[in-house]
């Protein structure tokens, strides 16, 4: 049998803002706290926040801003298979990953969106 897949929280967290609310906090987290900014496109900026890395994105048609997550797995398939057979819904549509990224979408029981990967893929 397979070694079971281990789970901890990464380093990454999402805020999707609306496309009214991506500058202010753009300025908030830059101007007003002095914390370090960087563009990775016009609408997606990674704030140095102590050990995490915070991703403002900026999304069409966002009605208010939600929080998504990262879970580090050791293994995305065999994760996939444990989440699965316990209930956790998947939710790959909510945003394409790339081409041979190890990882998927899920909801928490709150609804709140969790990326599921293995390490190293977000550089």
């Amino acid at each position: 049998m397979a070694d079971t897949p281990t789970f901890s929280g990464g380093s990454n967290v999402a805020m999707k803002l609306a496309p009214e609310e991506f500058g202010e906090a753009v300025v908030f987290y830059r101007d007003t706290l002095g914390l370090e900014v960087e563009f990775r496109s016009p609408g997606t900026a990674i704030v140095a926040f102590g050990p995490i890395r915070l991703w403002l994105d900026r999304v069409e048609g966002q009605r208010h801003a939600e929080i998504w997550l990262e879970v580090v797995t050791s293994d995305a398939e065999g994760a996939a298979t444990v989440l699965k057979a316990a209930g956790v819904k998947r939710c790959d549509s909510v945003e394409p990953l790339p081409s041979g990224f190890r990882g998927f979408w899920i909801q928490n029981p709150a609804g709140l969106v969790h990326l599921v990967a293995e390490p190293d893929q977000n550089d």
